[in-house]
């Protein structure tokens, strides 16, 4: 007979049983179960709800359960449901009559609020430790190269010249967001739902906040209905995880590109590469491409996570068991992805020549060139059409911009003086950027300074 099962004359159905059982995924937050037992069971006893001898007698087997499944000697069983109900089997199968006083003041709503607000949590931090092991690696990058100098895309188009290390740094700022947006999931679900019951409290003289400050959090919940019916930290923290691998796809897409024949800008170390079956001729980023579509598997466990939430009435419902599963798997992929990836661009090659050869291609000088015009007082627009005419020179010539006699300059405009080769060279364009948060090295160097300050 189920714990629940006074109301009913006959067993559940075996194939609905297994079908509503959710032991298969929810076992793993056995630890976030039995800690906040303990904390429960601690505040029945000394609210006098029940015996303080055996609020001990109840701990004391609590903390032995624990020990017996991470030492793998229990066995989870289907038949008991779920976490809650497997954990409470063992504590009365042990303890007897006593575990059965567990439950008193309690539901299993409030209750696997608590456990997955503690995990997700737990998780939380967790992640937020792989998210700064990444920056820390894209930083090592970039203090490495602050004058590798390669060009910026838009449109895929070589457009300015800047550095390997500013762009790395640009990675590092998405990265940075990543962990801000953890932070701020932590800040909003450190609240304690337990005490709520099924939906309407308890008549029982219950100590929530006391339970609350035992398991670490700062406040309680505000309202016993919402308390039980509030996803919202499981949305939020699939959200911030969905952006994590947007940016892990954005870069791992341009390692992607970068590691072709055709770029040539890094090479992959072949830890993190693999052949093919029928070319001995391949190394392919492999990982990287995985990492890039397993970027789809997140937005769907958000999707999913949001489609089971919509127009769902309040309080509890069993829909909300399928929280889980999702909450899990955009766990788990991000840090299988964020454990590949940190080692992975931490032992690349980056081919410094070739990042130099592609900058000297494409007149990614030529904003430069229209800037040195407007300083010798020549209004932009005509300036940017004067340079224009001489991409076009260049193009037909196949040439550079700097390998253009200061004649055919004069000719487009007067303006042009002998110091324009000085001012156009493309180590000359990358340090007289240096405003805050360009790719000078003054500047690149005080943007690694607060990434920096910012993970200590």
């Amino acid at each position: 007979m189920k714990l629940w099962g006074g109301r009913f004359s006959h067993e559940t159905d075996k194939t609905a049983n297994d079908f509503q059982a959710s032991i298969g995924f929810d076992r793993r937050l056995y630890r976030e179960d039995i800690e906040g037992s303990i904390a429960h069971a601690t505040m029945l006893g000394r609210q006098g709800i029940i015996e303080p001898s055996e609020a001990e007698k109840i701990v004391e087997g609590l903390r032995g359960i624990l020990a017996d499944i991470e030492a793998g000697n229990l066995t989870f069983s289907s038949d008991n449901e779920d976490i809650h109900m497997n954990i409470e089997t063992f504590l009365t199968q042990r303890i007897g009559t006593t575990g059965k006083r567990l439950h008193t003041a309690r539901s299993r709503n409030d209750q696997v609020a608590l456990d997955m607000r503690m995990y997700v949590r737990r998780e939380s931090g967790t992640l937020i430790e792989y998210v700064d092991a990444a920056i820390r690696a894209l930083l090592e990058l970039a203090k490495e190269h602050t004058a590798t100098v390669m060009p910026a895309y838009t449109h895929l188009q070589r457009a300015q010249p800047v550095t390997f290390a500013h762009y790395m740094l640009a990675w590092c700022q998405m990265l940075r967001r990543d962990h801000t947006r953890l932070s701020d999931c932590l800040a909003r679900m450190d609240e304690c739902p337990l005490g709520a019951g099924a939906c309407a409290s308890t008549t029982y003289p219950i100590d929530r906040r006391f339970v609350a400050a035992e398991l670490g959090f700062s406040d309680v919940t505000a309202n016993s209905i919402d308390a039980v019916s509030d996803r919202d930290y499981v949305v939020e923290l699939c959200a911030a995880l969905a952006l994590i691998m947007t940016h892990l796809s954005r870069m791992c897409e341009e390692l992607v590109l970068w590691s072709s024949w055709e770029y040539r800008f890094i090479e992959m170390d072949e830890a993190y590469s693999t052949g093919s079956s029928i070319m001995p001729q391949k190394k392919n980023p492999d990982m990287a491409e995985l990492i890039r579509g397993k970027t789809g598997r997140v937005y769907g466990d958000l999707m999913g996570l949001l489609t089971m939430l919509k127009a769902l009435p309040l309080a509890y419902n069993k829909d909300m068991q399928e929280d889980k599963e999702a909450c899990f798997d955009a766990i788990d992929t991000v840090k299988d992805c964020l454990t590949v990836f940190t080692p992975m661009v931490g032992t690349m090659r980056v081919n410094v020549g070739r990042l130099r050869a592609a900058a000297d291609e494409g007149f990614i000088n030529a904003t430069d060139a229209a800037d040195y015009l407007t300083k010798k007082g020549v209004a932009f627009r005509d300036a940017y059409t004067a340079v224009g005419k001489l991409v076009a020179a260049c193009v037909e010539m196949g040439v550079t911009l700097e390998e253009l006699p200061i004649e055919k300059l004069r000719e487009i405009h007067p303006a042009f003086e002998e110091d324009v080769y000085a001012a156009i060279g493309l180590d000359a364009c990358v340090s007289g950027r240096k405003a805050e948060g360009g790719p000078a090295e003054v500047s690149v160097r005080e943007q690694i300074e607060k990434l920096e300050r910012f993970l200590a």
